[in-house]
C-alpha cells in the first residue's frame, strides 16, 4: 500500500460510515479529527495516526493500524484499527437523564452543556 490514505475513504473502507459521500460530509462538518485538529475530507492518514469520528451522538477514537483505500469486509476492517473509545455510559445514568416534553422546544444552551458533560462529550 502507499503511505497515506484520505482520511473519508480510509474511514469509509473500515466502516465507520456507510458510504463515502457520508465521511465526506462528516469531514466538511467537522466530526472527524485527524491527530486532534479538524479534518478535511483530503486529510492523509497513515499508520498511528487518531481519527476522532462523532456519528449518531457517538464519538469513537481509533488508532489506524492498517491502511485501506477499498470497502472491505467486516472482520478485516476490525484489524486495520485499534479501537480507543471510551465505553458507553451505564444504563442507569441514561436512565436518569432529565426527558423534555416533546414539543417543549429547543433545549437551552445551558441544558445542551449539561447534556453534553453527561454524555462525555468535552470539546477540548
Amino acid at each position: 500500500m502507499s503511505g497515506s490514505v484520505r482520511v473519508d475513504s480510509w474511514t469509509w473502507s473500515v466502516r465507520l460510515f456507510k458510504t463515502r459521500s457520508a465521511a465526506a460530509t462528516a469531514c466538511r462538518g467537522g466530526h472527524v479529527k485527524v491527530d486532534g485538529t479538524t479534518a478535511k475530507p483530503s486529510t492523509p492518514v497513515t499508520i498511528g495516526t487518531e481519527v476522532r469520528v462523532r456519528s449518531h451522538g457517538v464519538e469513537k477514537i481509533v488508532e489506524v493500524t492498517q491502511l485501506v483505500n477499498k470497502r472491505v469486509g467486516a472482520p478485516v476492517a476490525a484489524t486495520a484499527y485499534i479501537d480507543h473509545s471510551p465505553p458507553p455510559p451505564p444504563k442507569e445514568i441514561l436512565a436518569s437523564l432529565p426527558l423534555r416534553e416533546r414539543g417543549a422546544g429547543r433545549p437551552t444552551k445551558k441544558e445542551r452543556r449539561e447534556l453534553d458533560r453527561i454524555r462525555g462529550f468535552n470539546e477540548d
